[in-house]
């Protein structure tokens, strides 16, 4: 894939905007949560975070626990902390 080529300024209140051909060329829409990395001192990368249509499964995954914890055991370990 070749990189799009695009400028943008950044605000007083360091905010940039992602220029329309480059939101077009990766469909990025209003909401979506982006990272933002410095790969050097003068290098940055601005990266979407993956689409999820079920949120629920990528956070607990789709397997059942392999080992099921009792409720005392989980507050004994809160209690020793």
């Amino acid at each position: 894939m070749v990189a799009s080529m695009a400028r943008s300024r950044v605000t007083a209140k360091f905010q940039v905007t992602i220029p329309r051909e480059v939101r077009e060329k990766v469909e990025v829409k209003p909401g979506e949560m982006v990272s933002v990395e410095a790969l050097s001192s003068d290098e940055i990368r601005v990266r979407r975070y993956p689409r999820t249509s079920d949120p629920l499964e990528t956070l607990i995954g789709t397997k059942p626990a392999s080992r099921r914890v009792p409720v005392e055991e989980l507050e004994e370990q809160m209690e020793s902390r």
